[in-house]
This record gives structure tokens, sequence and C-alpha cells, in this order.
């Protein structure tokens, strides 16, 4: 069996983040990062508070990120580290209490035509087809189905064939492949996804990064994925974005420079494992112990 591409010296390079200052809106907007490549989002000083009965709860930090145009970026932290409601308000999903999140010039308060979102659950609705849960973007819109867009897709990811049957007739890898369909059916420039393999069991999840692999360089969209996996996040990411214990913060950048396309045989590399651990032993002193975060 063919082995992945060697991982040499400097793979992961980290950086430190805290402490970072916030920008001016049209600063950030235009500013190009070290790799030279316009942001395609920028979260500028994004601070967030819930109120709760027993109190307010401190979810994010003044978090600044640049998100590069065509780049995989992901989110890693233990449970609670405000990962989530960093992606939830990135697709305009969730309000921010301080701080902005732009999609080039635009500031994002609602969800956005130019930017779709991937859940943990597929959220299929029981009583439609594939085919009609995919479409059913377009509906809202009050678009028109783009039918051959959809049929492409539905043969790239290997559910031709499936699109008369019902969500319950479905495995979960297929239902989670359909919603990936449903997404870019819209043919959106950002896609953000929240542990979306999360619940898959580990040959389906080794399955469903190898394809989300491939559709991203194939269609070169800009993807924000949170995950708690850091096998996962090395994996997938040109950056992995590691947060701290809530209040969440950006502890870290690292930058991942592993030659594409990626098997998953390169996991068991004994560089890769050495990466995966460096990342854990940064948590590890950040907060005592890497509660919610998993390796593998």
């Amino acid at each position: 069996m063919p082995m992945g591409p060697e991982l040499g010296e400097g793979v992961i390079v980290s950086r430190q983040e805290t402490g970072r200052s916030s920008r001016s809106s049209g600063e950030a907007a235009v500013a190009s990062d070290a790799s030279g490549k316009q942001p395609k989002m920028v979260v500028d000083a994004a601070t967030k508070y819930y109120a709760t009965r027993s109190g307010a709860v401190h979810a994010l930090d003044k978090v600044s990120l640049d998100v590069r145009e065509g780049e995989f970026l992901c989110i890693l932290g233990p449970s609670g580290c405000g990962k989530s409601t960093l992606l939830w308000s990135m697709a305009g999903l969730h309000d921010l209490t301080d701080g902005q999140i732009r999609l080039g010039r635009e500031v994002i308060t609602q969800p956005h035509p130019e930017i779709a979102v991937i859940f943990q659950d597929p959220n299929l609705l029981p009583w439609r087809n594939l085919l009609k849960n995919v479409a059913f973007p377009f509906e809202l819109k009050r678009r028109r189905p783009d039918m051959e867009r959809i049929k492409r897709l539905l043969e790239r990811v290997n559910l031709k064939g499936f699109e008369n049957k019902f969500p319950r007739e479905l495995s979960g890898g297929m239902q989670q492949r359909a919603s990936i369909v449903r997404s870019l059916a819209v043919d959106p420039s950002v896609l953000l996804m929240d542990e979306p393999f999360g619940a898959l069991d580990a040959f389906t999840r080794d399955e469903m990064n190898l394809l989300i692999q491939e559709i991203w360089m194939e269609t070169g969209k800009t993807i924000a994925f949170v995950t708690h996996s850091i096998s996962e996040a090395i994996f997938l990411a040109d950056r992995v974005v590691l947060m701290s214990a809530r209040p969440g913060r950006i502890a870290a950048i690292y930058d991942i420079d592993i030659p594409r396309p990626r098997p998953i045989e390169i996991q068991t590399e004994p560089e890769f494992i050495a990466r995966i651990l460096e990342i854990k032993a940064r948590i590890d002193r950040g907060r005592g112990a890497a509660e919610g975060l998993t390796i593998t």
C-alpha cells in the first residue's frame, strides 16, 4: 500500500494570537495576511455574552481572525470554548455582543446567500425524498433548482440512484453526503461546517474526510470547519486555529503544509502523531486537561 507524503520539519508552525489588537473596518477588509492572500472573511474583536437565569456566560472574548480566500481552516478547542458560537456568528445565526464579522466589506448580521452551513445533524426533512431535500434551499430563495448541478453533485458523492429515497432509508453517512450536496447546490463561496462528521463511526468519518478534501480541492471553496478531533483538524486544514477554554480566545494558529491530496494512512506517520501530541500539550497547558477533545 502506498504511503502518503512525508512529513518533514516545520509541517506545523504555531504562532500566538492572544493580545491581537482590533482593527478598523477599512483596514481589516482590505489588508492581506502574511501569505499574500486577501481575507475572504474577517472576524474582528468578536465578543459574545449569553444571558442565562444564573447570570451572563462569557462565550467569546475579542476573537480576531482572517479567513483566507479558498483556504480550509479548522477551528479546534475544548468543549464549551465557543468555537460553535464563533462559527454560528460567522454564519449570521448568532448576534455578537461586541465586534463584527465581515464577508469582504459586508458586515454579517444575518444569514447570507454566499454562506452555507453544514451541521452535525444532516437536518433532512423526513417527509421529503433526497432530491426534494437537496432542492429545498432553492424553494426558500424562490429560485428554480439547478437540476444539472444537483445531478452532478449527487453523482460526485455517490448518491446517484438514491434521489427518491427518504432519509429513513439512508445511512448516516449518506444523509450527511446529502446535506453536503444541499449546501453546495446553491454554489456558496463560503462553507461553514460545525462538527459535521462527529456522529459517524470511525470508518465512515474517514470516508467523509477524504470526500470533503476532494470536493474542496475541486471547487476551491473557502471552508471553516469546527471539530473536537485533533487528528481530523491536522488532516483537513491549511491552518488549525486553537481556541482557549471559555471565554474563547485564539490561543495559537498552526500552519499545516502537508502536501495534498492527503491519504488517511498519513495519520499513522510518527511525525503526524508528534504534531497531534504537540497541540494536545498546548491545550493541556492552557486548561490543565484537554476535556472534550479527542486525538482520533
